[in-house]
Order: structure tokens, then sequence, then C-alpha cells
């Protein structure tokens, strides 16, 4: 009785910090001075004036298939720069920033590393599996996910796209959710 008593408090003072909502901070909206929703313009100046990012101008922006969709896409490796970051993509609708995905370089920085110090500073996810930790609040998503890529959605725009391209099920998907909930 006293070994499992035992063995349950070291086994919460462990993971205790990592999932204690404490004083948690409030999720940001971005990194390195570049946050969802600023215009196409404002992201291009801040990517510049941010060496770690290796934007390299105009020729990193594509338009994406779809309406009002543009895409930038930084790599610094290939502008030679020594950085924590390696490729890293801002998504834009309606000449707005709406997504972040920032992969980071595992050579010069860990999963455990980063995790520990977003539950230090934003308290525990509020979901967590082995493929990624979610921190949610009713504006921005940020989650960190395997291997090493950290990323930032704006809740609102991103719904609003999601329920423009919802599909309805078909016949076959619907006898198979049928299915799943008869189990």
């Amino acid at each position: 009785m006293q070994k499992s008593i035992v063995t349950v408090l070291l086994f919460s003072l462990f993971f205790f910090p990592f999932f204690a909502e404490g004083t948690a901070g409030t999720i940001p909206n971005g990194y390195g001075g570049i946050t969802l929703g600023m215009s196409l313009d404002e992201v291009k100046n801040k990517l510049m004036q941010n060496s770690d990012f290796g934007y390299h101008g105009d020729r990193d922006v594509s338009l994406l298939p779809g309406e009002n969709r543009i895409l930038i896409e930084t790599d610094s490796a290939a502008g030679h720069v020594d950085s924590f970051l390696k490729r890293c993509y801002f998504q834009f609708y309606n000449s707005r920033l709406y997504i972040i995905i920032i992969n980071i370089n595992t050579d010069k920085i860990d999963h455990y590393s980063i995790f520990s110090t977003l539950c230090k500073k934003y308290g525990a996810p509020a979901s967590l599996s082995p493929e990624k930790s979610v921190w949610k609040n009713t504006d921005v998503t940020m989650s960190l996910e395997r291997p090493l890529s950290l990323k930032y959605v704006d809740n609102k725009v991103f719904d609003e796209l999601t329920s423009k391209s919802l599909v309805p099920k078909s016949g076959t998907e619907m006898t198979q959710d049928m299915f799943l909930e008869g189990l």
C-alpha cells in the first residue's frame, strides 16, 4: 500500500509541472514579429528584417489554387543562414495571414525542450498525442507537431474556409459511420 502511494506521489511530482495550469500566459498568435492577421506587405517587411527565416523576396511568394490564397515559403538553409529554423510557410487568405508553419532544425534543438518551454509559458496543452500537442483559445490554435514543427492558425478564418469546403458525405461514408456508431 505504501509503495503505491509513494509511486503515485513520485509520478505526480515528475509530471505535474507539464500539466499544471498554473500561471499560463496567453497563447501567442505568431513568432519573430510576424503575427496572424498581418497583411502580405507587413509580413514581407518583417521577413526582410529577420534573417533567421531565410526570406529571399518575392520569388518566395506563390499563388495557391483557390480564391484569394497566397503562400510565402522560406528556407533558411538555402539562404545560408545558421538558424534554429528550417522551412517556414506563411499562408494568406483575403490578403491576411491566417496560418504560420515553422519547421525547426532538429540538429539544433529537440522536441522535448520546446514542449517543456511551451508548457511552462502557456500551461498544459488542450490536447496531447504522440503526434502533436495543441494549445487553443477562441482566436488561435498553436500546435507543436512531430518531428518538429510549430503551427499557428487563426481559428475564425480556418473555420470559415472549412465550412465553405464541406462536401456532403457519400452513402458509403454514412453507412460506415452508422456501422462504427453501432460498435
